[in-house]
């Protein structure tokens, strides 16, 4: 189960960025995206997002 970024939500604010212990989050067009191969399924970028833009699928 991977973490998903609704980049309609987004705001660019790169939280995630800095609370992913993977480094599977990186910033593209100001908006997140996460690598599902490196994504630990942890949920810290979830509780982090202050935009609730991220959830777990």
């Amino acid at each position: 189960m991977a973490a998903i970024v609704d980049v309609e939500k987004c705001n660019g604010c790169e939280t995630c960025v800095e609370e992913c212990p993977s480094e599977a989050i990186e910033m593209a067009n100001e908006k997140a995206g996460i690598n599902a191969e490196t994504c630990v399924d942890c949920g810290a970028c979830v509780d982090a997002c202050p935009s609730e833009a991220i959830s777990m699928e």
